[in-house]
């Protein structure tokens, strides 16, 4: 079995799903086949009366063995942690990560630290939406915790 999971995004301004949400929300449903099953993750920012989980779960179309809604995640760590445990919860096979290609890299080895030793491995696939210089610097910034967070993320269970 599979687990897609599509990693919410905000700006904190924007009401409605982001535009770079949304482009994570359509690759993800390039990649979800019907025996896939998909969670969406993400919380309600700021003033937005819906969560991004519940945004993106709400514009999915594409036909899938089940859809799981994640409104507690706040960071990419919590975004990791949750796809984590499902994945073990599940017994899946795979994990398939969907979000930006800017992103990716942090994501992947936070997500294969909480992964390690549940026998599944990890595939990603991505928005390739551009990426401006203050996500970019805001990437660069993250990478300074990256091993911290990764020891938190390789304790999940």
């Amino acid at each position: 079995m599979r687990l897609v999971a599509v990693l919410g995004y905000s700006d904190r301004r924007t009401p409605g799903l982001h535009r770079v949400c949304a482009a994570r929300l359509a690759r993800a449903e390039q990649a979800a086949g019907l025996d896939d099953v998909v969670l969406f993750t993400g919380w309600a920012r700021g003033g937005s009366p819906a969560a991004e989980a519940d945004l993106m779960a709400s514009g999915w179309k594409a036909p899938v063995r089940a859809r799981v809604v994640d409104r507690h995640a706040r960071t990419t760590l919590g975004n990791v942690r949750s796809i984590a445990r499902l994945a073990r919860k599940l017994g899946v096979d795979e994990v398939v990560l969907v979000t930006s290609s800017w992103h990716a890299r942090r994501a992947s080895a936070l997500l294969r630290a909480a992964l390690a030793g549940s026998g599944a491995t990890l595939h990603t696939a991505t928005a390739d939406e551009r990426v401006t210089p203050l996500r970019g610097a805001r990437e660069l910034a993250s990478w300074t915790i990256v091993p911290l967070l990764a020891l938190v993320a390789a304790r999940t269970r």
